[in-house]
């Protein structure tokens, strides 16, 4: 097997990179002269620029591959999708843990009577809540509390915007 030519090489580096890299870094990454270095970077930006979705730009004292701007609304949904929608539980949980925080997990499935543990970690994912500390207690559970991601997705200044806490239905008779 024969070694790939020298643009192929720029090629690869600069895929793999993840900010410009300067032609003297190319340089001492390939053993190879500036001067070849900077002519198969005028060829392979030469190609890019001639068809595909991806372009060789020449910023921050180096070079970087870029895709082509025609491209960028694709590349927003993909970055940026639709928030998708909370399950019930999920809401249930939220709700839980925004009234009553700091809370740990025992006391949110105490409340909610089923095991909250997966809905509490897709909580914990999606930035809606967070650890807040250890309660001062045997086994030392963790104390969850909301994120300023949560007010974000409720579209709230703070936490008193919330709507006046829920009282307990009184048990049946």
């Amino acid at each position: 097997m024969s070694s790939p030519d020298l643009k192929s090489v720029l090629h690869a580096l600069l895929f793999v990179a993840d900010a410009p890299l300067s032609v003297a870094t190319l340089c001492e990454a390939t053993d190879a002269p500036a001067e070849a270095v900077e002519a198969a970077l005028q060829t392979l930006q030469a190609e890019l620029e001639a068809q595909g979705a991806i372009q060789l730009l020449r910023l921050a004292g180096g070079y970087q591959l870029a895709t082509k701007p025609d491209y960028a609304p694709y590349i927003a949904r993909l970055l940026n999708p639709p928030q998708k929608r909370l399950s019930k539980a999920a809401l249930e949980t939220l709700a839980i843990i925004a009234y009553e925080q700091p809370i740990t997990q025992a006391q949110i499935d105490a409340l909610r009577g089923v095991d909250s543990s997966h809905t509490v970690r897709q909580l914990l994912a999606r930035g809606l809540i967070q650890e807040l500390g250890h309660k001062n207690a045997p086994g030392k559970p963790v104390l969850y509390g909301v994120t300023p991601q949560f007010l974000h997705y409720f579209g709230l200044n703070s936490l008193e915007e919330l709507p006046e806490k829920p009282l307990d239905e009184p048990a049946d008779p």
